[in-house]
């Protein structure tokens, strides 16, 4: 049964509207889903030299790590940058990704959502994310993808819907997701 699920703001950015969705959606689980935020933004550049000696290793790679082993599943919401995710986002992979004999995301089953401000949606960040989650061992639900353009008329930044149509698709995939999770997990 899927009880905690992880969202990971791909932007670090204050008042971004990845933030904005992941607060518009939370109305769409139940009741008793514990939903948290996983945050990205304390983490130091990805070393693996951190990984060598314990002592050197930041604080913040072990909570991160353990956030998100925690999780049912996890939700990635994300813009594009420059036809791929965001830098804090890739960091954040990196830091889950080690060490390969344990890695956080390992067999979680994912939900991808992206947005841009421009038409494209960020179909180049939903994919790359796809690509680096294979190596994660994470399972990314195939359909339905989630795309969101001209995301300044989708949600305020204070997490309100503008268009009705949006908020039910994306309860329609919040659904499926738990759906999608339960199916793998159990």
């Amino acid at each position: 049964m899927i009880k905690h699920i992880g969202i990971i703001n791909g932007s670090i950015r204050e008042k971004s509207y990845s933030a904005a969705i992941a607060k518009a959606i939370r109305p769409f689980f139940p009741e008793n889903m514990v939903v948290t935020e996983i945050q990205i933004n304390d983490l130091p550049l990805f070393n693996p030299d951190f990984d060598k000696d314990s002592q050197e290793r930041p604080e913040s790679y072990a909570r991160f790590r353990q956030d998100v082993k925690k999780q049912d599943a996890i939700i990635f919401i994300t813009p594009e940058y420059n036809r791929t995710i965001p830098a804090a986002l890739k960091n954040a992979i990196e830091v889950g990704s080690r060490p390969t004999t344990d890695i956080a995301f390992n067999g979680k089953p994912v939900l991808i959502m992206t947005q841009s401000s421009g038409h494209i949606s960020g179909f180049g960040a939903n994919h790359h994310l796809r690509q680096a989650l294979v190596f994660l061992n994470a399972i990314a639900m195939p359909q339905p993808e989630v795309y969101l353009a001209e995301i300044h008329n989708v949600v305020t930044k204070d997490g309100e819907f503008l268009k009705a149509d949006t908020a039910a698709f994306l309860k329609s995939v919040i659904h499926n997701f738990l759906g999608f999770a339960t199916r793998l997990v159990g």
